[in-house]
């Protein structure tokens, strides 16, 4: 009997294609990046339109809202003033400073919320860079991962509950997690920018802080956008050294890279789709070239789809009131 194939019957109808469909996005899989900043209002960020730096008050009122809509997490990126920025970033381990008091707030308004920082040195350093800088203008590592680690345990006494190391320098795992055990912060969880790329897709988040380098690039610490194998040998790192959860930054360009770490690891991934995927979405649909939800919704679909237990993604508000 030679009878036709017809796969189309498990697309005939919304309940059969529920049935089969083989990934699944909800807002338990997407994390809030929020921007925050000094002060009493709010500034809208004109390179990322519908995203802006809160003030502490509002920033937990938007927070409230996400997890209302089941977004589990939020992840603070701070705007630091001019005049707090060092050679020495000193102010990112300040515990009165700008994030530890933002977690703070956001710990006892939203107990159940999720509280990821940041760790990384750009946003309080004078010169830009994720590390500290030399005065013949290379990143100094082991310099530079003493200080992570006094910025890792700022944020866990304000109550942070997870802390993202963005910074890319080597062995920065590994002592953020003995120093986080050494004041039984234990509980405390890591989340590594495992495969940070050098990419120009960036921008956007880097105006939004005011963080961009302001000489040379990174492209000493962040990874070539060429490479894939690399992602693997920095994942083993990462998963030797403690790390909870690895990190794929970009998402969308690196769809590969997120599967190949999905197939070599049994940890958790999490995604960044950042500033430049947005932009391009918001930038369609603002031209009327683009349906914004659904572009949006499919763009995270694939990257859920690629391996990616979680993302990072500025549509998660918007995205979770769809679904």
């Amino acid at each position: 009997m030679n009878l036709p194939i017809r796969p189309r019957r498990n697309r005939q109808s919304p309940a059969i294609r529920d049935l089969v469909r083989e990934t699944v996005l909800t807002p338990g899989n997407l994390i809030y990046p929020l921007f925050l900043q000094e002060g009493d209002e709010n500034t809208p960020i004109s390179a990322m339109p519908g995203c802006q730096r809160w003030c502490i008050a509002d920033l937990v009122k938007e927070a409230g809202e996400a997890h209302a809509l089941g977004i589990p997490a939020v992840v603070l990126f701070p705007r630091i003033p001019e005049e707090l920025k060092t050679s020495g970033a000193e102010e990112c381990y300040n515990d009165e400073g700008l994030v530890p008091r933002a977690i703070r707030a956001l710990k006892a308004a939203h107990p159940t919320l999720a509280v990821i920082t940041d760790v990384a040195l750009d946003p309080y350093n004078s010169d830009g860079h994720d590390g500290l800088v030399s005065a013949d203008g290379s990143i100094l590592n082991d310099e530079s991962v003493e200080v992570l680690c006094k910025q890792a345990l700022c944020h866990a006494r304000a109550g942070a509950d997870i802390v993202a190391p963005s910074d890319m320098m080597d062995g920065r795992v590994e002592s953020i997690r003995e120093a986080l055990d050494d004041e039984d912060f234990t509980q405390v969880s890591i989340m590594s920018y495992t495969a940070k790329y050098a990419s120009a897709y960036y921008g956007p988040f880097r105006g939004a802080l005011d963080s961009a380098p302001k000489a040379g690039d990174k492209k000493t610490y962040q990874m070539d956008p060429a490479n894939a194998l690399e992602a693997l040998r920095e994942a083993a790192i990462d998963e030797a050294e403690g790390a909870d959860i690895l990190m794929v930054k970009p998402a969308g360009p690196y769809l590969d890279i997120i599967t190949r770490l999905r197939d070599a690891t049994a940890l958790p991934i999490a995604a960044y789709q950042v500033s430049g995927e947005y932009l391009m979405i918001k930038a369609g649909a603002a031209a009327g070239w683009l349906d914004e939800d659904k572009v949006a919704l499919e763009s995270l679909i694939g990257i859920r789809r690629a391996g990616a237990n979680m993302i990072l993604t500025y549509f998660a508000k918007k995205v979770a009131a769809v679904l």
